[in-house]
């Protein structure tokens, strides 16, 4: 019958249902209001904390692993104020249905459950229906206590992430019990010995004591990648650029020689006032070849369009002449020397 009206009641309200906020609590394992004790080897993944009260002991013999202890510390006085806040939170909840104190042998779906107390005897199973957000509250007026070797199961995609206990006075997890869920009591809880926990045990005013438990603090969540960016540089490319460099005229009268490699160029005059030299076409070249450049001030290549008192000569690369718009433009490598025009027989002609 139980079950009947809780698959009955609680479609929709698990659909609408947000999990029950946690705040700093979430870390926690393990977290009282005056101590934590310890007997034997038990293994908690994630925090241990105490306060206002100050004493952990039996640490070791037991372990703790994906966290710290926090005696007093503003880490475990932070998780307590968040664990008032869940508390007050589960309890203002609308209640899907009320139940009898024995939920063992019951399959529920996702809901808010209330009772004069509770306790598991046999398996409590968890109904998610394929939903992996359905979300499971459970409310005790009293107590809870589960029977040695109970258990809660969660099939259908439940997540022990989103189920939670709040009870009003104090929790008694059995022997060799597993249970699943948060434990928020307003007293203290007891996990006896062997009992292990997919969840935490939140006691606000009053101990936790273990003796040789495992507790797992469930993974909620996505996880923030730490990862560096690997987006591509965005920096210059550093290749030497393929094209030839241009030498535009200049107003200055001297000409002076030029190597560098690759080739910087500075302004060069392209000839005086006087008239090229007659026989020699300027309209195409101002080079003129063989012993016509010779002429000009150097061996090779010689420029012809110079006045007839000065010259330059290009040796080591290709030059090459545009007289429409009167630039020069020289190869890497190129070195133009000026150089004092001489007599040639053809001079006459």
């Amino acid at each position: 019958m139980l079950a009947l009206l809780a698959t009955v009641g609680a479609g929709s309200a698990g659909a609408a249902t947000a999990p029950v906020g946690l705040g700093a609590a979430a870390s926690f394992g393990v977290l009282a209001g005056t101590t934590v004790t310890n007997t034997g080897l038990s293994t908690i993944s994630g925090d241990v904390g105490v306060n206002p009260g100050s004493a952990i002991t039996g640490f070791p013999p037991a372990v703790v692993t994906n966290g710290q202890l926090h005696a007093a510390d503003a880490l475990a006085g932070q998780a307590q104020a968040d664990t008032v806040d869940a508390y007050d939170d589960a309890a203002g909840r609308a209640n899907t249905a009320d139940v009898q104190t024995e939920l063992g042998g019951s399959t529920l779906t996702a809901g808010v459950y209330t009772g004069a107390d509770l306790g598991v005897t046999g398996t409590l199973t968890l109904d998610a229906e394929g939903d992996p957000a359905a979300v499971f509250v459970f409310r005790s007026a009293d107590t809870l206590i589960t029977a040695a070797a109970s258990r809660v199961e969660l099939v259908n995609g439940a997540s022990a992430c989103n189920v939670f206990w709040k009870v009003s006075s104090s929790a008694t997890l059995g022997t060799g019990s597993a249970f699943v869920g948060t434990v928020d009591a307003l007293t203290s809880i007891s996990a006896q010995t062997g009992a292990a926990v997919e969840g935490r045990l939140l006691a606000r005013n009053g101990q936790v004591s273990l003796d040789t438990n495992t507790i797992d603090v469930p993974q909620c969540g996505a996880a923030t990648p730490t990862s560096a960016p690997t987006s591509a540089p965005t920096s210059a490319p550093t290749s030497a650029p393929t094209s030839s460099p241009t030498i535009s005229p200049s107003a200055t009268t001297s000409v002076g020689p030029v190597t560098t490699t690759p080739l910087v160029i500075t302004p060069v005059p392209l000839g005086g006032s006087d008239t090229p030299i007659t026989g020699r076409s300027t309209t195409t070249s101002p080079f003129g070849a063989g012993d016509g450049g010779a002429s000009n001030g150097g061996n090779g290549s010689g420029i012809d369009t110079m006045s007839s008192s000065r010259g330059l000569a290009a040796t080591g690369a290709s030059v090459t002449w545009t007289a429409a718009t009167g630039i020069l433009a020289v190869g890497l490598g190129a070195t133009l020397v000026a150089g004092t025009r001489r007599p040639r027989d053809d001079d006459a002609r």
